[in-house]
Protein backbone atom coordinates (compact mmCIF):
# COMPACT_ATOMS: atom_id res chain seq x y z
CA UNK A 1 0.00 0.00 0.00
CA UNK A 2 1.66 3.00 -1.16
CA UNK A 3 1.20 6.35 1.65
CA UNK A 4 0.91 9.68 1.11
CA UNK A 5 1.68 12.12 3.70
CA UNK A 6 -2.00 12.51 4.80
CA UNK A 7 -1.59 8.56 5.85
CA UNK A 8 1.83 9.31 7.05
CA UNK A 9 0.28 12.34 9.30
CA UNK A 10 -2.26 10.61 10.97
CA UNK A 11 0.18 7.40 10.81
CA UNK A 12 2.09 10.10 13.04
CA UNK A 13 -0.75 11.09 15.41
CA UNK A 14 -2.13 7.80 16.01
CA UNK A 15 0.88 6.10 17.19
CA UNK A 16 1.40 9.39 19.36
CA UNK A 17 -2.41 8.88 21.14
CA UNK A 18 -4.30 5.88 20.05
CA UNK A 19 -7.41 7.65 22.03
CA UNK A 20 -7.37 11.10 19.55
CA UNK A 21 -11.19 11.04 18.29
CA UNK A 22 -12.11 11.41 15.05
CA UNK A 23 -12.76 14.67 14.94
CA UNK A 24 -9.32 16.44 16.46
CA UNK A 25 -7.60 13.75 14.03
CA UNK A 26 -9.79 15.43 10.85
CA UNK A 27 -8.75 18.67 12.35
CA UNK A 28 -5.09 18.40 13.07
CA UNK A 29 -4.96 16.84 9.34
CA UNK A 30 -7.38 19.06 7.84
CA UNK A 31 -10.05 16.85 6.36
CA UNK A 32 -13.55 16.16 7.40
CA UNK A 33 -13.91 13.34 9.88
CA UNK A 34 -15.77 10.95 7.46
CA UNK A 35 -12.74 11.36 5.34
CA UNK A 36 -10.60 10.56 8.44
CA UNK A 37 -12.44 7.92 9.36
CA UNK A 38 -12.13 6.17 6.08
CA UNK A 39 -7.99 6.79 6.03
CA UNK A 40 -8.04 5.11 9.25
CA UNK A 41 -10.23 2.00 8.52
CA UNK A 42 -7.97 1.59 5.13
CA UNK A 43 -5.03 1.78 6.92
CA UNK A 44 -6.34 -0.70 9.87
CA UNK A 45 -8.05 -3.14 6.41
CA UNK A 46 -4.26 -3.15 5.02
CA UNK A 47 -2.61 -4.30 8.73
CA UNK A 48 -0.31 -1.00 9.24
CA UNK A 49 -2.26 -0.27 11.78
CA UNK A 50 -2.94 -3.48 13.90
CA UNK A 51 -4.31 -2.10 17.18
CA UNK A 52 -4.53 0.73 19.99
CA UNK A 53 -3.35 -0.15 23.49
CA UNK A 54 -2.79 1.55 27.09
CA UNK A 55 1.27 2.25 27.70
CA UNK A 56 1.35 1.20 31.52
CA UNK A 57 3.98 1.59 33.97
CA UNK A 58 5.30 -1.27 35.55
CA UNK A 59 7.14 0.00 38.43
CA UNK A 60 3.79 1.61 39.39
CA UNK A 61 2.37 -1.66 39.61
CA UNK A 62 4.82 -2.48 41.74
CA UNK A 63 7.43 -4.10 39.37
CA UNK A 64 10.16 -2.57 39.91
CA UNK A 65 13.03 -4.85 38.35
CA UNK A 66 13.21 -5.16 34.73
CA UNK A 67 15.67 -7.21 32.79
CA UNK A 68 16.90 -8.17 30.01
CA UNK A 69 17.44 -12.02 29.77
CA UNK A 70 19.31 -13.29 26.41
CA UNK A 71 18.67 -17.59 26.11
CA UNK A 72 20.41 -19.65 23.88
CA UNK A 73 17.91 -22.52 23.61
CA UNK A 74 18.68 -25.83 22.73
CA UNK A 75 17.25 -26.61 19.30
CA UNK A 76 15.50 -29.53 20.60
CA UNK A 77 14.03 -27.35 23.61
CA UNK A 78 12.57 -24.82 21.12
CA UNK A 79 9.08 -25.63 21.33
CA UNK A 80 8.73 -26.50 24.95
CA UNK A 81 10.96 -23.03 25.55
CA UNK A 82 8.31 -21.35 24.06
CA UNK A 83 5.57 -23.00 25.73
CA UNK A 84 6.68 -22.71 29.04
CA UNK A 85 9.12 -19.69 29.11
CA UNK A 86 7.83 -17.45 26.85
CA UNK A 87 4.28 -17.48 28.27
CA UNK A 88 5.27 -16.40 31.91
CA UNK A 89 3.45 -13.35 32.97
CA UNK A 90 7.06 -11.90 33.91
CA UNK A 91 7.84 -11.74 29.68
CA UNK A 92 6.77 -8.35 28.25
CA UNK A 93 8.64 -9.01 24.91
CA UNK A 94 10.11 -11.66 23.55
CA UNK A 95 12.10 -11.73 20.33
CA UNK A 96 13.43 -14.66 18.69
CA UNK A 97 16.89 -13.74 16.98
CA UNK A 98 20.05 -14.42 15.39
CA UNK A 99 23.71 -14.78 16.52
CA UNK A 100 25.04 -16.34 19.71
CA UNK A 101 22.11 -16.07 21.43
CA UNK A 102 18.65 -17.34 20.43
CA UNK A 103 15.94 -15.10 22.02
CA UNK A 104 15.63 -11.56 23.54
CA UNK A 105 13.26 -11.83 26.60
CA UNK A 106 12.50 -8.24 28.31
CA UNK A 107 11.28 -9.40 31.77
CA UNK A 108 9.97 -7.52 35.09
CA UNK A 109 9.51 -8.84 38.33
CA UNK A 110 8.19 -7.93 41.81
CA UNK A 111 12.15 -9.17 42.93
CA UNK A 112 15.75 -10.20 42.48
CA UNK A 113 14.68 -13.38 44.43
CA UNK A 114 11.09 -13.72 41.31
CA UNK A 115 14.09 -12.68 39.02
CA UNK A 116 16.66 -15.45 39.92
CA UNK A 117 13.75 -18.10 39.69
CA UNK A 118 12.50 -16.37 36.76
CA UNK A 119 16.10 -17.39 35.11
CA UNK A 120 16.51 -20.94 36.79
CA UNK A 121 13.16 -22.11 34.38
CA UNK A 122 14.61 -20.05 31.19
CA UNK A 123 18.18 -21.99 32.36
CA UNK A 124 15.94 -25.66 31.86
CA UNK A 125 15.93 -24.78 27.99
CA UNK A 126 19.55 -23.53 27.06
CA UNK A 127 22.48 -20.78 28.61
CA UNK A 128 21.57 -17.59 29.72
CA UNK A 129 22.54 -13.99 30.13
CA UNK A 130 20.78 -11.36 32.55
CA UNK A 131 21.36 -7.89 31.74
CA UNK A 132 19.50 -5.17 34.53
CA UNK A 133 17.47 -2.30 32.90
CA UNK A 134 18.22 1.03 34.65
CA UNK A 135 16.67 3.32 32.40
CA UNK A 136 15.21 3.08 28.58
CA UNK A 137 16.28 6.11 26.51
CA UNK A 138 13.84 5.22 23.42
CA UNK A 139 11.03 2.68 23.41
CA UNK A 140 7.99 2.33 21.34
CA UNK A 141 9.17 5.32 19.08
CA UNK A 142 6.21 5.76 15.93
CA UNK A 143 7.17 4.57 13.13
CA UNK A 144 7.99 7.63 10.53
CA UNK A 145 8.62 8.16 7.21
CA UNK A 146 12.43 9.46 7.88
CA UNK A 147 12.97 5.56 8.46
CA UNK A 148 12.68 5.42 4.69
CA UNK A 149 15.37 8.37 3.86
CA UNK A 150 13.25 10.71 2.63
CA UNK A 151 11.86 8.06 -0.30
CA UNK A 152 8.58 7.38 0.13
CA UNK A 153 5.56 8.21 -2.61
CA UNK A 154 3.64 11.37 -2.65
Amino acid sequence: MELDDLDWKLLDLLQRDGRMTFTELAKRVSLSAPATTERVRRLEHAGIVTGYAAVVDPQRLGLPIEAIVRVRVRSLDTPRFRERVVTMAQVRDADHVTGDDCWLLRVVCRSTIELEEFVEQAQRYGDTTTSLVFSSHARNRPVTREIFGGIVSR
